[in-house]
């Protein structure tokens, strides 16, 4: 454990601050790819919090990022607000959304896979009412107005590459700190006990409706912050994009790919997800096979199943502490 913290902190801090120095001398494709990079390790902290540390298999999480997404861009849209409203108008509502299939799950012992599947059709359900819903755009979606020679990117949280860059690169360092703090956090003890036994951490007094609900609502909270950034940076939202599964599996295919449970292991399976999904999307476009990238996901995750069972940052973590032990 000594081991995983010290090793963990110092390649984060070394991989922060580098992003952060290197920043204005990254191309354009690269500071597009490293953008995507941190926002996807925010979500996948956001849906680590919730399997990870509660062990619930969330398949909807794309539902909370839609929440978000939406208020955000009808906030400004629609009434002419501050995005900086519409983040406290969506995150709430997602949070309710997350604690709302929470509460359902718990009230009919809804459990494991069965949880998953009920997350699905919540957000399936969500997407086909927006998809049929006028006022928020339904299948044609809203498009963010052109920007203004004039336009201040923290006011409207729109702006160049470098903006998202540095918003993607900031949310990154914040949910790797935050997750961090949680699990050193009594919470955080009590979440791993009841995704490790549950039955006894009620028999301890552990209140797990209560607190696996929490979970659920900071997680969609989380979810829905990030979002509200990649509708943004798309310039455009879509109910099928945004809501979709599709969504949700680029979501908990980090974590999961980098070690569910682990504090840098969504930042890990980030690093990894993102740019095999760019490489065998523009590999499907010139061989002319559509849905590559899900074909790159299912392999990786299949190599990593028999490989590497715990996840990328477990095995870079027993490396070093292989290394060590030699020395």
């Amino acid at each position: 454990m000594q081991v995983d913290r010290r090793l963990g902190w110092i390649a984060g801090a070394a991989l922060f601050a580098g992003c952060a120095i290197a920043a204005p001398w990254l191309d354009g494709f690269t500071m597009s790819l490293l953008t995507l990079v941190f926002l996807f390790a925010w979500f996948g902290q956001a849906s680590n919090l919730a399997m990870g540390f509660t062990g619930q298999l969330s398949l909807g999480h794309a539902l909370f990022a839609g929440l978000g997404g939406y208020a955000v861009v009808i906030i400004t849209t629609r009434y002419g607000l501050s995005p900086w409203f519409g983040l406290l108008i969506g995150m709430p509502i997602a949070a309710a959304a997350g604690a709302a299939i929470g509460w359902l799950a718990f009230r009919f012992g809804v459990r494991d896979v069965y949880f998953a599947l009920l997350a699905i059709a919540v957000a399936e359900m969500m997407r086909v009412i927006f998809s049929n819903w006028n006022f928020v755009g339904g299948t044609g979606g809203i498009f963010l107005p052109a920007l203004s020679p004039t336009n201040e990117p923290l006011r409207t949280l729109r702006g160049g590459a470098l903006f998202y860059y540095a918003a993607a690169l900031f949310l990154a360092t914040a949910g790797t700190a935050l997750l961090a703090w949680l699990r050193g956090a009594r919470i955080g003890y009590l979440w791993r006990a009841l995704r490790d036994d549950e039955a006894a951490a009620r028999a301890l007094g552990v209140r797990a409706p209560l607190h696996k609900i929490l979970a659920c609502a900071i997680s969609a909270a989380m979810t829905a912050l990030g979002g509200a950034l990649y509708a943004h940076l798309n310039g455009v939202i879509f109910p099928d994009s945004m809501m979709g599964m599709a969504l949700s599996i680029q979501i908990i295919i980090g974590p999961i790919l980098g070690g569910l449970g682990t504090v840098f292991g969504p930042l890990v399976g980030a690093l990894v997800v993102v740019p095999l999904g760019e490489i065998s999307g523009t590999l499907g476009q010139s061989l002319g096979i559509s849905g590559m990238n899900s074909i790159g996901y299912g392999l990786a995750l299949i190599l990593l199943i028999g490989l590497l069972p715990g996840g990328l940052w477990p095995a870079i973590v027993a490396g070093v502490q292989s290394l060590w032990r030699r020395r």
